[in-house]
């Protein structure tokens, strides 16, 4: 019985010990992959481009970048539906997602300082 006690606590500190260096080798670095290559990030859903840094050092996204991310997220989605006005809404833009009738079918915000689409209703 003894024997069985410390084969299994040698089992559950060696699998500790495996998984923890592990974390530290592999996890952290993993993190980073969303977005780079059409694993995740970018393909799922735009990420803002541009240079690498801080969110405080790069500049606010303009309407028109802000069309153009929409309509590129739009179109891999239903290449049927089309972009309406893009209204500023404070700290995003509020785009208008059309449909062929000119009906508006969707609201999608896009942050100014990330890129990043929101859904709005």
């Amino acid at each position: 019985m003894k024997r069985q006690k410390r084969v299994f606590i040698t089992a559950v500190l060696l699998l500790t010990l495996v998984g923890g260096v592990s974390y530290f080798l592999i996890g952290p670095h993993s993190a980073g992959a969303c977005g780079y290559g059409s694993s995740g990030g970018k393909d799922y859903v735009p990420q803002r481009q541009g240079s690498t840094g801080y969110l405080a050092e790069k500049s606010t996204i303009t309407p028109e970048k802000a069309r153009e991310i929409v309509t590129d997220h739009i179109t891999k989605l239903n290449p049927n539906l089309e972009v309406g006005s893009i209204n500023d809404a404070g700290g995003f833009f509020e785009a208008e997602i059309l449909s062929k009738d000119k009906e508006v079918i969707q609201l999608l915000g896009v942050d100014k300082s990330s890129g990043r689409l929101m859904l709005l209703n």
